[in-house]
């Protein structure tokens, strides 16, 4: 069948149109949000017999976050995480400073969990990331840098349009090597993985900003 050029501009309107909308499709106050929330921490190390043990928990774990929905379900966030940690009873004395970025993909079970109340949803997030532990006191020098991969599940429940508070269940992944230092180093070190658990608000950067 040929297509005159008529038939192909209002083939092309109604391509872009379908793209422009399933871009903006979602509420303009979900596109654009700014996500703050403290928390604690439990690193996890595997080298036990070195004899450096954390505390099962540590406050305080810090993290500030960026996100943008491409579509009602899908989007993108960077998020930024800073923890302190600190030794066990049992253990020689030490504090690690803990801090890492992440680039991460973002899904909304909004639209598939409608069985929950109207003001509530469930957020899954997880991307690849950069880790770095720093030792203070006496193992400053030990420091290191690796790889990540952060997997996460927020919970939602909106306060106004433009406002939501919500707890966050992240874990994050070493893709480091088993050896810390080559060559070796002296004292403590870290380069496992972490679990995160936070409360935080996310706030609205686009949209109704006078509608609640």
């Amino acid at each position: 069948m040929n297509l005159n050029k008529i038939q192909i501009n209002k083939l092309l309107i109604l391509v872009l149109f379908g793209l422009t909308s399933l871009a903006w499709s979602q509420p303009e106050t979900n596109q654009w949000k700014f996500q703050f929330a403290l928390g604690v921490n439990s690193p996890i190390d595997n080298m036990k017999s070195d004899g450096f043990e954390f505390k099962s928990i540590n406050f305080p774990s810090i993290n500030l976050g960026l996100q943008h929905m491409l579509t009602p379900e899908w989007g993108a966030k960077l998020d930024f995480s800073y923890n302190r940690s600190g030794h066990d009873d049992n253990s020689p004395e030490f504090k690690l400073n803990y801090t890492r970025i992440n680039l991460q993909a973002v899904y909304d079970f909004n639209g598939a969990m409608n069985f929950l109340p109207r003001r509530m949803t469930m957020v899954a997030h997880a991307g690849p990331g950069l880790s770095i532990s720093k030792p203070l006191g006496s193992y400053s020098e030990n420091k290191y840098s690796y790889l990540n991969g952060l997997a996460g599940l927020e919970f939602h429940f909106g306060i106004t349009q433009t406002v939501s508070i919500f707890t966050d269940f992240s874990y994050a992944f070493k893709l480091s090597g088993k050896d810390k230092y080559d060559p070796a180093v002296d004292g403590f070190s870290f380069n496992g993985d972490v679990l995160l658990i936070s409360v935080g608000v996310s706030v609205s950067l686009s949209g109704c900003y006078f509608c609640d």
